[in-house]
């Protein structure tokens, strides 16, 4: 991989291998440059090393299996949700009655023509110029499918008329866990809270299977697109060494 350089972490597993990616322009903070730890993506163990990995605060984006490890920041923290001790909140309450009309099923992870026109469309409204409005179907593939990962899609569809309204993107992590890679929906459906609404399924989802946790990538104290992970609570954060009640990490 160009631009980087074998790293030796405390992350050790037998002979994994662990690299820094070269300094490049931040998602979140536009004034910043970022870097991150990556498992080596040739690695054919990455299937059975992805649950372990996600235990480290790692996550998944296509194939690449990553987590900031940014110069002098610490903004991004990895949360998860523990299923068991989740209840919903009176605003979250309020989004499962306005959806009251929503269906859910779960899917393979393989594109369907609806589901890529309404990812397109999410883009377009939702990344103007960021980079990811001009994805097709390739990049829809390379994203949100994988050639390895466990994945399903989660549809959330309008009862009586069948549309789709919202797609969202789930790993299997072995028995115990769900991950949230990504969600995507109708962008004019915005009254509905389509994305609190999919989180909300993907909890019940895992608490039906009996899967402990629910992993939601990152979280970012202050950030406008990021910090409404802190709504889901009971929520747990990765502190470099464990998993720890929010709240001690945070405030």
């Amino acid at each position: 991989m160009g631009g980087e350089s074998p790293h030796e972490d405390d992350l050790r597993s037998d002979d994994l291998r662990l690299f820094h990616t070269g300094e490049h322009a931040c998602g979140y903070w536009p004034e910043r440059t970022a870097r991150d730890l990556v498992l080596d993506p040739r690695d054919a163990r990455l299937p059975r090393l992805y649950p372990q990995a996600l235990g480290w605060g790692f996550r998944r984006s296509g194939d690449i299996v990553y987590r900031p490890h940014c110069r002098g920041c610490h903004a991004c923290v990895a949360v998860r949700i523990p299923v068991a001790e989740f209840t919903p909140s009176r605003s979250q309450r309020r989004c499962l009655g306005r959806n009251a009309d929503v269906e859910m099923r779960v899917l393979p992870a393989q594109r369907t023509v609806e589901q890529l026109a309404l990812y397109r469309r999410y883009l377009v409204a939702r990344h103007p110029g960021g980079g990811m409005d001009d994805h097709g179907a390739l990049e829809f593939d390379q994203f949100l499918v994988g050639a390895w990962a466990q994945g399903r899609f989660l549809e959330l569809r309008q009862r009586d008329t069948h549309r789709l309204l919202a797609v969202a993107v789930t790993d299997l992590v072995g028995e115990d866990a769900l991950s949230a890679v990504y969600s995507f929906y109708d962008p004019d459906e915005t009254a509905r809270g389509l994305g609190t609404m999919a989180i909300l399924e993907q909890v019940e989802w895992a608490r039906r299977e009996g899967r402990s946790h629910l992993y939601l990538g990152y979280w970012i104290a202050g950030h406008r697109k990021m910090d409404y992970k802190r709504r889901f609570r009971p929520l747990e954060a990765f502190d470099g060494r464990g998993w720890r009640p929010l709240q001690f990490i945070a405030e």
